[in-house]
């Protein structure tokens, strides 16, 4: 397999796995959403090496559609993580956005 067609297949894997993250999404099915995830950064090591100026036109339309996705994906990701900020506000009866509260260890030690 030459590097042309080794870049393509795993262009190619990553549009499939990005399609099948947003179905993990829309679905809220955590477990494939972590999936994903740890198969996005496993193909992204394999991207790293390749040089963008040696893609033919094929990969380069590949890559522009797994750019476009992966933002659609950001943007659905950001959405979720909202509402679920409003509903725990909600639920809280808060407005304010979530923060972590300080560490129970900090405040002992100053006591």
């Amino acid at each position: 397999m030459t590097r042309k067609q080794e870049t393509l297949s795993t262009l190619q894997q990553m549009l499939a796995l990005l399609q099948g993250e947003r179905q993990a999404l829309a679905a809220l099915d955590l477990d494939r959403i972590v999936n994903c995830t740890d198969g996005k950064l496993d193909l992204c090591a394999k991207l790293e090496s390749v040089d963008q100026a040696s893609m033919d036109e094929e990969c380069l339309g590949v890559l522009d559609a797994v750019r476009r996705l992966n933002e659609i994906n950001r943007r659905l990701r950001n959405l979720i993580a909202s509402n679920v900020q409003n509903r725990l506000g909600a639920l809280s009866g808060s407005n304010t956005s979530y923060t972590a509260l300080p560490r129970q260890g900090a405040s002992m030690a100053l006591a």
